[in-house]
């Protein structure tokens, strides 16, 4: 099963575009595709973050393909012109089969949809699929998380019902048959992990199916595409260290962190070792890291101010030898 190859027949370059919320999964999803048997050597990657410090590039960078990344912004605006730049640089160095995009948390996929549908990519890129990765355990508080969230599932081919092992699983069935109702026509897939069968993927282009009547592309961006993630109240700010946090601390920090605080994810130094943390919607994940000698911390939140999370955070450094911060955004 996994050395399922797609078609190569094609000449234009399909565009695979990987959507989701802060935290859905859309980074081990990408994994897994890199870590199949398939064919990827004529497969770039894309991965896009809003934030200054890339940390998804970092964890894809064994994967076997070519990583490129966008840091700084989010695909839908203040990267739309790197996005076609490099595009098209991709396009002309390296004339893949395929392109990956994975995109920020909070981009709206339709900026990507109407780049690949502008000339010149219209001529050489075809969108294949936009698969958006939902974390099950935030559905039934999808009405907290405003238009972009709405927008990335209303624009998906197929969705992944992602981290069903956190959920009661009898709500599994209810789940589905709600977003069978709210996306009619668009594939649904419960998934543990993003653990899907390689000939999902792979299969011919599914997008016959209608889009939703109210679905306008162009809205929510203004004409120089610059700005609404500030305006709706985005915030991003990093936090680095070379020295030791006290594990018991941070820990604390973390359980005492509101739903604001999106997403908080990088390496932690911690005086047994280092581990890459993932803390997203109230969860965290920590897994052993042997990539970093200091602590590189990305957060994301939602109307709320960088100085006390700073200052909770250099109260949980034991041995400081060097900070550095970046402003907000």
């Amino acid at each position: 099963m996994d050395t399922f190859s797609p078609d190569q027949t094609a000449t234009a370059t399909d565009v695979l575009l990987i959507s989701g919320f802060l935290g859905s999964g859309k980074t081990t999803l990408l994994k897994r595709i890199l870590g199949w048997h398939s064919d990827l050597s004529d497969t770039v990657v894309m991965v896009n973050e809003f934030g200054k410090v890339g940390i998804d590039g970092v964890l894809l960078k064994d994967g076997g393909s070519d990583v490129v990344e966008l840091s700084g912004g989010c695909i839908c605006c203040t990267l739309n012109i790197d996005l076609r730049r490099n595009l098209l640089r991709i396009r002309d160095r390296f004339a893949p089969r395929r392109i990956i995009i994975e995109a920020s948390g909070v981009a709206d996929p339709r900026a990507v949809l109407s780049v690949l549908e502008d000339s010149p990519f219209s001529e050489s890129m075809r969108l294949d699929k936009v698969v958006t990765v939902m974390d099950a355990d935030l559905w039934e508080h999808r009405d907290e998380f405003g238009p972009v969230w709405i927008h990335q599932l209303e624009t998906a081919d197929l969705i992944l019902l992602n981290k069903i092992d956190v959920v009661d699983s009898a709500d599994v069935p209810h789940f589905l048959a709600q977003f069978h109702e709210a996306f009619p026509g668009t594939r649904v897939l419960p998934t543990i992990a993003c653990d899907i069968d390689p000939t999902v993927l792979w299969t011919p282009s599914f997008r016959e199916k209608a889009r939703p009547a109210h679905l306008d592309r162009s809205h929510g961006h203004s004409e120089d595409g610059h700005g609404h993630l500030e305006e709706a109240g985005f915030v991003t700010f990093t936090f680095q260290d070379e020295g030791v946090l006290d594990e018991t601390r941070f820990n604390s920090f973390l359980a005492s962190l509101p739903l604001e605080v999106f997403r908080i994810k990088g390496p932690v130094r911690f005086a047994r070792g280092s581990f890459m943390v993932n803390h997203v919607g109230g969860r965290t994940e920590i897994h052993p890291w042997n990539d970093g000698d200091g602590t590189l911390l990305t957060v994301i939140g939602w109307n709320i101010e960088a100085g006390p999370y700073m200052e909770k955070l250099r109260g949980c450094v034991t041995a400081p030898r060097a900070v550095t911060e970046t402003a907000p955004r």
